[in-house]
């Protein structure tokens, strides 16, 4: 747990310190290295943001699975009414996805800081 939580606030920092330098490359500058260098920050923030949306929206659902299997498990009458309310928190975990998705490929397609 520890390593983990680790990992993930040094992947945090890592992002907010290419953000940062994306950002102080101001219209100016122009150069070939600076927008080489903030083209490589979008791509390594656009797939960090669109891995955990990924893995947290694959461990919401894995979480909203196991409480219809066990909620039907106690109550089988129950199960036409949790299966819909799993579909409608399917649909609403996987917007998350879509959602980081959509911003990874603005970042990489229509780049704001070059």
């Amino acid at each position: 747990m520890k390593k983990s939580m680790l990992i993930s606030g040094l992947s945090v920092v890592f992002v907010l310190a290419m953000s940062a330098l994306a950002m102080a490359a101001g219209e100016g500058a122009s150069a070939a290295g600076t927008s080489s260098l903030v083209m490589a920050a979008s791509l390594i923030a656009a797939g960090i943001a669109v891995g955990f949306a990924g893995g947290g929206c694959g461990a919401g659902m894995g979480s909203c699975a196991r409480g219809l299997l066990e909620g039907t498990a106690r109550n089988p009458e129950m199960g036409g009414k949790l299966t819909i309310t799993m579909f409608i928190t399917f649909a609403l975990i996987e917007t998350f996805t879509i959602y980081a998705l959509v911003i990874g490929l603005i970042a990489l397609y229509a780049n704001p800081f070059l």
